[in-house]
């Protein structure tokens, strides 16, 4: 009877996670380079009350065992990695990859981190950073008399811009993007960023539009992969779920409240 409202719990402690994995994709669904969150769950350990295979007489054995479960667990949350839709912005200095690839930036205390999210910004020295004054690498660093809105990047990462008196646009960079053999195993530290661990393996940089790497789209963001209408009804799920579990617990304690008026 104890194991029943124990598995009730843990169900309820489960399906509080999967709540809470659903509510963040949702609270991220205007987050530009966003990628949904899947709670995955495994069972936990069974107690065996009777071994199949076991001998039963002399010539017969067993055929089926006795196992109790004793419930569930979080295994894992995986992001999801698919595309998420473009979003013309009309904006010089936004950019989006379609297919493969991640930017690489360099946070303040000179360590790599990487987005999906190119809403790019100039600063005042002329260096194109994120939102968060963060550096794109390779460095693209903006002549001092360009002219603003005369930014163009091409689909393979080639950025110039126009300088006044000119009529040929100026080279000032080449974007590059990287690639992970596997990208779920990144870790995120949040402002759309993530960092490389053990599981990810190490980044392949490439060019945009060759040896598998996506291309870069100008003026374009892409936007969060979330899709609101499975995420609604991923959450009724996850609240009937919590319902039944809460329900085994309200079950068991009225079967326990049976047995205990038995004698008086």
């Amino acid at each position: 009877m104890v194991r029943s409202l124990w598995t009730g719990a843990s169900g309820m402690i489960g399906q509080q996670a999967n709540i809470d994995t659903i509510s963040n994709n949702l609270a991220n669904v205007n987050t530009s380079g966003f990628k949904k969150m899947r709670a995955d769950f495994e069972d936990l350990l069974y107690q065996t009350v009777k071994t199949a295979g076991t001998p039963a007489t002399e010539d017969t054995v067993v055929p089926v065992g006795i196992q109790m479960g004793h419930g569930v667990k979080v295994a894992a949350t995986q992001r999801m990695f698919t595309q998420g839709s473009l979003q013309n912005t009309e904006n010089v200095s936004d950019m989006a990859i379609q297919g493969e690839g991640f930017f690489r930036i360099q946070m303040y205390d000179g360590t790599y981190a990487y987005t999906r999210d190119g809403a790019f910004k100039v600063d005042s020295d002329g260096r194109l950073v994120t939102s968060n004054g963060y550096w794109v690498l390779p460095d693209i660093i903006m002549p001092e008399n360009f002219l603003p809105q005369s930014i163009a990047v091409t689909q393979d990462g080639r950025v110039t811009v126009k300088i006044p008196n000119t009529d040929e646009p100026v080279p000032v960079g080449q974007i590059e993007l990287y690639r992970f053999p596997n990208p779920v195993g990144l870790t995120a530290v949040g402002e759309n960023l993530f960092k490389v661990t053990n599981a990810s393996g190490e980044p392949i940089p490439g060019r945009p539009g060759y040896e598998g790497m996506g291309q870069i789209v100008h003026k374009f963001l892409e936007m969060s992969n979330v899709s609101v209408v499975r995420e609604m009804v991923d959450l009724i799920v996850a609240q009937r779920a919590y319902e039944f579990n809460s329900r085994t617990i309200q079950t068991s304690d009225n079967m326990l409240g049976t047995a205990t008026t038995l004698k008086r």
